[in-house]
């Protein structure tokens, strides 16, 4: 399968709608100092208020995998747009707590749909010697998305406050549809096979269940997501509260720190295709991307938040977002090659409601560390610990990544071509 003209314009516009995705649920880190003065949030109330997004984001990851897999993707996802989109945008209409709140439970749940239509897409139509370019693009949107809400909600807060700066992003993310609708309808949503005697048949989430290498993904899934939700909920609130950085400094900063992992992500998704197309096995080359990645990002997080001066620390924290992108952009790709075409949308969903479960734990457990510490040194440790934690479940858990899927007709299951007799699995 060669991915066409169609694939890649489409690709361009999911990436896109990642950012805009990222930009929404980044955007209370911008205003939470002015938020938590309006509203007299303590830190940890407001790390509650951070983490409502991940609740139904984590829990509705089950049921989106689902739907990917009953109805047209396509069309799905850009239901799904629409709706984050209107929930970012009635932010800035909300006055008191609970509305906050709701609104950020509806952000989560909308953009639930996200990742797992992401990983039916990329399997429907991109070979696996050009997925770690596709989900390397898809994890740079991601990444640039908080760059594009710094640098632009920084600049919307200044002259329209915090309340123009949600209506404003709200609205404008509404033009993206307008492209999407155009394509959408001409897009494949369907997983086709080599052979047709050969039926893809998905596991069951009993079976996904009982196999270590799934909880080896889904554990380095939660302990990256940890310092990612870390840094996306509380980068800007640390740079301005106890580094001292205002204004143009902060903006830039901020932006500039999320731009280099969009760029690295990019980079490295890249170069792991380029090896793999050299004759490197795949899975060996994107689980050795994401554990270096890891293991540089750990002790640069704790050096950073040490750093004695404004250099070190912003140079520190540059350089933690660079190794962050050999991790970010080929975890997705390994996970489709584990799940294989059945089960790469619930293997993602299942995978994505643990693993973001980070973002319920992190926004909250650091807004405690921070009133009862006043730092976030203590903050910036239990992060690195997470990230080691990552490593483990990535390196040994999942051990020597291979392929799962099952052949319905012949009632066996293949793993790296080899087949092995296994029982049907029980249709859902």
């Amino acid at each position: 399968m060669k991915p066409r003209a169609l694939h890649w314009f489409a690709l361009l516009l999911l990436v896109a709608s990642v950012c805009i995705n990222y930009a929404d649920r980044g955007n209370l880190a911008i205003a939470a100092v002015r938020l938590r003065a309006e509203l007299h949030l303590t830190a940890n109330v407001m790390g509650f208020l951070m983490g409502a997004f991940s609740f139904t984001y984590a829990l509705a990851q089950l049921g989106a995998a689902k739907i990917i897999d009953r109805w047209n993707v396509n069309w799905l996802y850009a239901l799904a747009f629409f709706l984050w989109s209107a929930a970012t945008g009635a932010t800035g209409l909300a006055n008191l707590f609970w509305q906050f709140f709701l609104l950020r439970l509806l952000l989560g749940l909308s953009e639930s749909l996200a990742y797992p239509a992401y990983a039916k897409m990329m399997v429907v139509s991109f070979p696996e010697r050009l997925r770690g370019t596709a989900n390397g693009l898809i994890d740079a949107g991601s990444k640039l998305g908080p760059a594009v809400g710094a640098f632009v909600g920084i600049e919307i807060l200044a002259k329209f406050d915090w309340r123009g700066m949600f209506i404003i992003i709200g609205a404008a993310s509404m033009l993206w549809l307008v492209p999407w609708c155009t394509v959408a309808g001409r897009l494949p949503h369907k997983i086709l096979v080599a052979k047709s005697s050969e039926i893809v048949k998905a596991m069951s989430y009993q079976k996904l269940m009982e196999s270590r290498v799934f909880w080896g993904t889904a554990v380095g899934l939660f302990g990256g997501n940890y310092a990612w939700y870390f840094t996306l909920n509380w980068l800007p609130y640390y740079l301005e509260n106890e580094r001292h950085y205002s204004g143009t400094h902060l903006r830039n900063v901020a932006t500039l720190c999320y731009v280099a992992v969009a760029v690295a992500s990019a980079l490295f998704g890249f170069l792991a295709d380029w090896i793999i197309r050299r004759g490197h096995d795949a899975g060996k080359v994107r689980q050795l991307s994401m554990c270096l990645g890891l293991l540089f990002c750990c002790p640069l997080m704790f050096a950073a938040v040490s750093a004695p001066n404004e250099q070190w620390s912003t140079t520190l924290l540059l350089l933690m977002f660079i190794a962050m992108g050999g991790w970010s952009s080929n975890h997705w790709a390994l996970t489709q090659l584990l799940a294989g075409p059945g089960t790469a949308g619930k293997w993602t969903g299942l995978q994505n409601c643990i693993g973001n479960f980070a973002g319920i734990f992190a926004p909250w457990i650091t807004g405690y560390a921070l009133d009862k510490t006043k730092s976030f040194f203590v903050a910036f440790a239990i992060a690195s610990g997470f990230l080691l934690v990552a490593v483990i479940s990535y390196w040994f858990v999942v051990g020597k990544p291979r392929q799962v899927f099952h052949l319905e007709e012949s009632g066996q299951e293949k793993v790296d071509g080899r087949e092995e007799s296994v029982p049907l699995p029980v249709p859902e």
